[in-house]
């Protein structure tokens, strides 16, 4: 095996910096890696992580009110669920709020097994409602408000997710790149809730809902097991 001269003066690592810098054949410095977040920057990430947290809380709290709403008027349990779901969403935003008051290696481990425990919660929701429309053959009646609200939350949810999983990846955060997977599984559920709702409405396929919602289920729970182990979920 051939060994690096350790004066060869084309691969410098910087003893400080998370970074290597290669020199090219003109002599001039190149940087290969991402530089560690100064203590500033750092500041910044939890900040913006907290403020993404208290977004997804907004918009929860009111797709909660609206999708229970729409859903006891039409009576589809499909959006009563969908408003259900986004209750524990809040609960996994307010973990990372709680978290960021004051940050130890304990205290994220306990953060992030309460967001496994809300993936478990809402997976065991889903499979019981889908088992449930199943057997019964509940068939809701069309619901105009709640395709809106389902449209609404594909464009806002995927938004908050990717803002999340950038924010906690550049800050080192298992828990909010943990949180940014729960919000994509919000936007899968709005996807089953969609399409739930056009079958229903336009072609009368009752069954379509509860089906795609045990997928939703099972992914929710390989989520889960992930997020209590303490993975970086879906890089």
């Amino acid at each position: 095996m051939k060994h690096r001269d350790p004066t060869d003066r084309r691969t410098q690592v910087p003893d400080t910096a998370e970074e290597t810098i290669h020199l090219d054949s003109e002599g001039s410095p190149r940087r290969v890696g991402v530089m560690a977040p100064t203590s500033a920057s750092r500041t910044s990430l939890r900040q913006r992580a907290v403020a993404l947290a208290w977004l997804t809380v907004g918009w929860n709290v009111i797709e909660a009110v609206v999708a229970i709403g729409a859903g006891r008027d039409a009576g589809s349990m499909a959006l009563i669920g969908f408003g259900l779901d986004s209750t524990i969403e809040v609960a996994s935003a307010a973990v990372i709020i709680w978290q960021f008051s004051g940050v130890d290696k304990k205290r994220e481990r306990r953060a992030l097994h309460l967001i496994a425990i809300s993936f478990f919660a809402l997976a065991v929701f889903v499979a019981a409602q889908a088992a449930i429309d199943l057997v019964s053959g509940n068939e809701p009646e069309s619901s105009r408000i709640g395709i809106a609200l389902a449209l609404a939350s594909l464009v806002v949810m995927p938004i908050l997710a990717t803002a999340k999983r950038s924010t906690g990846r550049r800050l080192g955060s298992v828990t909010v790149t943990a949180d940014s997977q729960q919000t994509w599984l919000c936007t899968y559920l709005s996807v089953v809730l969609l399409t739930g709702l056009l079958l229903n409405a336009t072609l009368g396929w009752w069954w379509a809902d509860p089906l795609a919602a045990l997928v939703i289920a099972m992914l929710a729970v390989r989520e889960g097991i992930e997020a209590w182990r303490g993975d970086a979920c879906c890089d």
